[in-house]
């Protein structure tokens, strides 16, 4: 598969729009790359048509292509992260970090107190992020992700007081 995505992966040239349920396969496509099992196109255009959803994509490239994610909800005054995600050539450039950020100013205008998430606990590179943004962790919960090689890890429930 080729890339569309500028040699320098910068951040500057990436837009960040709200993820409507017209981009519902786009989004889907890149979540089953980064996971086992991904959530197909029904799926996530139900999550995305939700009244809750507040979700952003990141894209970049000509034409326009997602190369990023993050799929949240809003409920009373909590907010949730459901899945987030960057394309394999744009990990670690500070991508996921602005989806985040974008949320995280989404959530407060709708007045969320709080913001949720849940990561596998050996997940180093997403647990930095998240600590880095002042994420504190909250509980575990035991053997919850069920790796393809029959392997498991706990979640970590974090939470960010907004």
């Amino acid at each position: 598969m080729t890339s569309n995505v500028t040699p320098f992966r910068n951040v500057k040239h990436v837009s960040l729009l709200w993820a409507s349920p017209d981009r519902a396969a786009e989004v889907a496509i890149l979540h089953g790359r980064l996971f086992s099992p991904g959530w197909d196109e029904a799926s996530m255009k139900a999550l995305l048509e939700h009244p809750a959803a507040t979700s952003l994509i990141a894209v970049s490239g000509n034409p326009k292509t997602v190369v990023g994610f993050v799929i949240g909800q809003l409920a009373s005054d909590e907010a949730e992260v459901l899945s987030i995600g960057t394309a394999p050539d744009w990990q670690r450039a500070g991508l996921g970090r602005m989806l985040l950020e974008g949320l995280i100013r989404a959530a407060k205008r709708g007045e969320a107190k709080r913001l949720f998430l849940e990561v596998a606990e050996d997940n180093e590179a997403a647990l930095a992020l998240y600590r880095g943004l002042g994420f504190q962790e909250t509980g575990r919960r035991k053997k919850y992700y069920q790796r393809p090689d029959g392997s498991t890890a706990d979640a970590l429930t974090l939470a960010l007081d907004l």
